[in-house]
């Protein structure tokens, strides 16, 4: 994806995060005084297509904070997991709104390619993860690395669900910590559990 058309995307995400999904269909765009025609026309041919690059660039954002923080770097495992969390919850509403769920039920093929790309990344991630919690001595050695991994990835897909937990009633950073502490605490070790309480006093997500 060029810079270009990220940046106009990041217009298109900003709208969409202010009035839903329904406001950002081609047809709606062109008549938008915000929006160039001629960008609309040189980038989408459709909205399947718009849609498939509101996704793509959801994913890209996304990526970056794992890339950024790498997770075979000098970081303890746990301190991987504080300081991506925290990114996550503090970039959240630009990276993954509510409104965008609604592409489940408008264009379904193309939000389950999109889903499965996600979990496939996020899989592979937490995989590296707990194979460096454990030698690290973090986190157990008797855990299954494949089954906490989708048990992570499927509490966070809840918490990516407006129908489990409405927006408006609950505070991301408050669902994800929850999750967070649940998550780590059912793995660690007495080591772990130590320098885990130890970060909470130091990070607040």
């Amino acid at each position: 994806m060029t810079k270009e058309l990220s940046l106009f995307i990041d217009s298109i995400r900003a709208l969409a995060n202010k009035e839903g999904i329904c406001a950002i269909k081609l047809d709606k765009l062109r008549s938008h005084p915000d929006f160039s025609n001629e960008l609309l026309d040189k980038h989408f041919d459709n909205d399947e297509v718009l849609v498939k690059c509101i996704l793509e660039s959801e994913r890209n954002k996304f990526e970056i904070i794992f890339v950024d923080h790498d997770f075979d770097g000098y970081y303890d495992a746990i301190d991987i997991l504080f300081t991506v969390s925290k990114e996550m919850a503090g970039k959240f509403y630009n990276l993954s709104p509510s409104v965008t769920y609604e592409y489940k039920s408008l264009h379904p093929k193309i939000y389950e390619d999109h889903l499965k790309k996600r979990i496939d990344f996020i899989y592979g991630k937490i995989q590296v993860n707990l194979q460096k919690g454990i030698r690290e001595e973090f986190y157990r050695d008797d855990v299954s690395i494949e089954l906490v991994a989708r048990r992570y990835i499927s509490r966070l897909l809840d918490l990516h669900d407006p129908e489990n937990f409405p927006p408006e009633d609950f505070s991301f950073g408050t669902l994800f910590m929850q999750m967070f502490d649940s998550f780590v605490t059912s793995i660690a070790t007495e080591k772990g559990i130590n320098h885990y309480n130890q970060k909470r006093k130091t990070i607040k997500l």
